[in-house]
């Protein structure tokens, strides 16, 4: 070193330091500034990749080659940190506070309470790093991100070593090209591995905006939070894995609001991604200018990008901006706003070229080029959107002329309330817009946006005098053209594009309002409590074909169909029939299908039950939704599951099981099929396949299944699984038996670690189910395990078995211990808490359900507190009240006894009987956003207006989650109206029974 020039030793000695502080990116902070203060200044010099890059370098420095190689390492590092200070935007120094030590995880996450309104240190690390640091923790990143991390656990508790060095690791930056799906490592964690370097295209296309904080405007979420969300999304959570057991790290929130986020994130990386793959094409082109490449960076939503790009479309025939461009006009549009005194319009006429032939078409092309200046210029985009939210914008729609001259009368009367409509955009429901929209695509109606010209004399006033006004006096010539001008982008440019965005907004919001109503309905119908111990007989009624009937047992095993003819004079001699197979088989609940001849076939057996016709047996009937049972019945699955019966008859054992156990037979149907929507065939069926989808995972995996008797089908739905995972899980059931315990999920072939991961903690096992098996089989077990459970060691490390080997396999006797922590809803990755906290309150993980479990967790609770019980124990708050609910529910608890159950009738009242001020009782069918739809037992539902739902009305359940009626729940209603001719009853909420 001592033969080196100094300027070479300062920088090697940088590098040095560099190395050390890769090695350890996040020292205390009075050290961090200390040693990075220097190295910020050495990285402002601009000359030293110059110097590099003269190739005759080689021979004119007579240099050791430990010293060429060091300055070339410092050339290249300095070159790396001028160009990722200019490319990458601000937004990639968000650091995703995410899998912090369990001591410290809440204080890295939420802001502290007297930092309310500010941003969380977390998240924002500019004022205390300097730049060259920045680059620093960026590159620490990528060298590091290839190895296994510690989990993001709620559980397992973290050195502070490695709290400090995730700090890091967690810098987050989107520097994938395209969005794709990351290669899992073998980690327990799944942690997904991003590219060491990047994607230089990327890095060199990036959006101008901060993808949290947009995202933290779109939901009303905390930027932390979403932080958080982005980066578990990103790492192939799924939604009711984080919903229940990274609760601590989205601030509690419904697996609703997770999904909303979801989607919305979705949507910013489709901008993103059609935005860049724009970019690259334009550049290819060659159409790419510095204006328009910003104004790409900064669209937000598709249809800003639409309105962008489409000049520049294969196929467009240009704007007539981009023509008089074309003529050679636009440096004297620029000349007019920034040099007006030496402009001469008259020196661009060409007397032979079409649109300069004349001082007009000179003019006329200097006016389009600077109203697509304006029309492009963010910052007059946002005064005139600003503008428009403190005005009265208003949507209008009337009745089309053609259709009312040639148009079917029903559909025309269908859209009668919108013959002459107009309502504030502001106040307008979401089901009146795809109303709206659906009467506009059967042309039916026509519809408009209306923007007061108050507006646009404002606006033009704005941009002629403020935004827009020249830096020099200009002729009164030239002041009449930038006038023009404002005014066509406001006309023809700027208001269409106003237009389109509010209806493009309003149709989002509405069908978004429509997927997520149809998703709340499913769920409630999902979650209907099941109806066990009975043997119930499904009717699916019909006329000709007769009604068919199945008779299933408590377990859901057919043991009876028939056919009966109820309604072709019969019915005297097939109640002779219906009566002895109720009596063989001690039957005393039927089952009826809404569908055709459902009133008929409901009078019939309600006649039959006032008669006491069915003595000694006290039969009760309900009425459920045969929605998706034909479909089901013809399907591959019911082909599978009832090979030998026709498929008439199996619509009947659906409509049966629909009773018993309605969320493992509603999962066989496609959610669409189901019906408890609104205008679902307008909404994106993407979308809507998407949430349902999810909901449908949400309602399987919280509820839980028994691994060793669950069905393959609603094994798919568990989240983690899919169809394969789920048919290789019944076939190692079927080959080796049932399983044990948990930890044998990690034998199934296909199921990695990041699957069991997801799966694990919401599958169910029944403990005396598996101790007859082992007792059967290996009968030693059940006393060691026994022993270990007083002992409180019964549980396996999760930690342990994560980091090992993959292909190691535990010994038979050990894999076939029995675990009681598995009939719980704890994960097993807090198991080793689970057992510290059993050795604290000194129980027995074999007394779990139990009385006496409560009584000592009660006990610790009140000398210590939650918190102080969870600061003692090394973990949050969430995860050790997740331990508490699972130790202290009692074996075999099901979520689903809270909802409501069907409602079991004997008799029936026709439509005829109902008198305004009646008194009823009914079960929810469907709700919307103008009104929930109650059956009442007279063949039509009647509707309840959304005014009549009050808060006062409601549980207090409901007013604390802050939910509407759904499906299946049972009310008290007050008759208000009733229309016979048209079949319509009104109705009044008196309370939620």
């Amino acid at each position: 070193m001592s033969s080196l020039p100094r300027r070479v030793k300062s920088e090697a000695k940088a590098l040095a330091s560099d190395d050390d502080e890769l090695s350890s990116p996040l020292n205390s902070s009075s050290e961090s500034e200390e040693e990075w203060e220097p190295k910020s200044k050495t990285a402002k010099r601009p000359r030293l990749p110059k110097k590099n890059v003269a190739k005759p370098k080689k021979v004119a420095a007579p240099q050791s080659a430990v010293a060429r190689k060091r300055v070339k390492k410092v050339a290249v590092k300095e070159e790396i940190v001028m160009l990722t200070m200019v490319l990458m935007p601000s937004w990639q120094d968000v650091s995703v506070p995410v899998a912090p030590a369990e001591e410290k995880r809440m204080q890295l996450l939420k802001p502290k309470e007297e930092d309310v309104g500010t941003e969380p240190k977390t998240l924002n690390q500019k004022p205390e790093l300097s730049k060259k640091a920045k680059i620093n923790l960026f590159q620490g990143k990528n060298r590091n991100s290839v190895e296994c991390d510690e989990k993001p656990s709620t559980s397992v508790p973290v050195a502070g070593n490695q709290v400090k060095q995730e700090k890091s690791e967690e810098d987050f930056a989107f520097d994938e090209p395209a969005f794709k799906k990351i290669k899992l490592t073998t980690c327990a964690e799944g942690k997904p591995v991003k590219n060491v370097g990047g994607n230089k295209v990327k890095e060199e296309f990036e959006m101008n905006w901060d993808i949290v904080q947009v995202l933290s405007e779109i939901t009303n979420v905390e930027s932390w939070v979403c932080a958080n969300l982005i980066r578990l999304f990103q790492e192939e959570n799924t939604i009711p894995f984080i919903a229940r057991y990274r609760k601590e790290l989205i601030n509690n929130l419904e697996a609703d609001a997770l999904r909303e986020v979801q989607q919305a994130l979705e949507e910013l990386r489709t901008v993103a991604k059609k935005t860049h793959t724009m970019i690259q094409k334009l550049k290819k082109e060659g159409k790419l200018s510095g204006c328009l490449l910003t104004a790409l960076l900064n669209c937000r939503t598709l249809e800003e990008l639409d309105h962008v790009s489409a000049p520049y479309k294969t196929g467009s025939k240009g704007t007539k901006a981009q023509r008089a461009k074309q003529l050679g006009l636009e440096p004297a549009a620029l000349s007019l706003l920034q040099n007006p005194m030496e402009l001469n319009l008259f020196s661009y006429v060409r007397p032979n070229t079409t649109g300069l032939s004349t001082i007009q078409e000179v003019e006329a092309g200097v006016q389009h080029i600077l109203a697509d200046i304006f029309a492009k210029d963010k910052d007059t985009l946002d005064f005139i959107r600003k503008l428009c939210q403190q005005r009265y914008i208003c949507i209008q729609s009337a009745l089309a002329k053609v259709s009312s001259k040639s148009g079917n009368e029903k559909d025309i009367d269908k859209f009668q309330l919108y013959h002459e409509f107009s309502c504030n955009i502001k106040n307008i429901q979401h089901h009146q817009i795809l109303a709206i929209n659906r009467g506009e695509n059967l042309k039916i109606l026509t519809v408009k946006v209306n923007i007061p010209d108050g507006v646009k004399n404002e606006f033009c006033w704005w941009c002629v005098n403020e935004r827009w006004r020249p830096k020099q006096f200009l002729k009164p010539e030239f002041m009449r053209i930038l006038r023009n001008s404002v005014e066509d982008a406001y006309k023809r440019l700027i208001y269409p594009l106003l237009c389109r965005e509010f209806r493009s907004k309003l149709t989002s919001d509405a069908e978004k309002e429509s997927v997520m109503m149809f998703g709340r309905n499913l769920r409630q119908l999902l979650l209907t409590s099941p109806v066990r111990g009975r043997t119930l007989m499904g009717v699916d009624p019909g006329y000709r074909h007769g009604c068919k009937l199945a008779i299933i047992s408590p377990t859901s095993q057919i043991l009876h169909t028939d056919v009966v003819y109820l309604h072709s004079g019969q019915g005297f001699r097939e109640a002779e029939k219906i009566k002895r197979l109720l009596l063989q088989y001690n039957c005393s609940t039927v089952v009826i299908g809404n569908g055709t001849a459902c009133r008929e076939t409901e009078a019939y057996f309600a006649d039959l039950i006032m008669k006491k016709y069915f003595a000694p047996l006290d039969v009760v009937y309900c009425i459920v939704s045969e929605a998706g049972a034909s479909i089901y019945s013809v399907s591959p699955e019911a082909s599978k599951e009832m090979p030998d019966l026709d498929p008439n008859l199996r619509s009947a054992v659906s409509i049966a099981r629909r009773v018993q156990d309605p969320l493992a037979e509603l999962v066989k149907i496609e959610p669409k099929h189901i019906g408890v929507g609104m205008y679902q065939h307008d909404v994106s069926q993407t979308l809507l396949k998407a949430t349902l989808d999810s909901v449908v995972e949400e309602c399987v995996s919280f509820v839980g299944v028994d691994i060793n008797i669950c069905s393959e089908i609603l094994l798919r739905h568990i989240a983690g699984l899919n169809a394969n995972r789920a048919k290789n899980i019944i076939e190692w059931r079927e080959k080796n038996g049932p399983f044990i315990n948990r930890e044998q999920l990690k034998e199934v072939k296909g199921l990695g670690p990041k699957s069991f991961q997801q799966c694990a903690g919401f599958i169910r096992f029944n403990q005396e189910y598996i101790k007859t098996f082992c007792r059967m089989t290996c009968p030693f077990l059940i006393s060691d395990s026994s022993k270990k459970a007083e002992l409180g060691s019964q549980a396996p490390s999760t930690k342990a078995s994560a980091q090992g080997k993959k292909k190691s396999k535990p010994t038979p006797c050990a894999s076939r211990q029995p675990n009681p922590l598995d009939q719980t809803c704890i994960h097993p990755e807090s198991y080793d808490i689970a057992v510290r906290f059993l050795s604290l309150i000194g129980g027995n993980a074999n007394d779990i359900g139990k009385s006496d479990m409560q009584q000592k967790i009660n006990a610790v609770l009140q000398k210590e507190g939650l918190e102080g019980t969870a600061k003692r124990l090394n973990t949050t708050v969430h995860t050790l009240q997740l331990i508490i609910d699972g130790l202290t529910q009692p074996e075999g608890f099901d979520i689903r006894t809270d909802f409501d159950k069907p409602d079991f009738k004997r008799s029936i009242v026709c439509f005829e009987d109902l008198r305004v001020g009646a008194v009823l009782t009914g079960k929810v069918e469907n709700a919307t956003p103008f009104g929930v739809f109650v059956d009442i037992g007279v063949g039509k539902a009647g509707l309840i207006p959304v005014r009549n739902i009050t808060e006062a009305k409601l549980s207090k359940v409901k007013r604390r989650k802050s939910l509407g009626l759904g499906p299946g729940e049972r009310v008290e209603v007050k008759v208000l109206n009733v229309d016979i001719p048209r079949l319509r009853i009104t109705l009044d909420l008196i309370r939620v029974l």
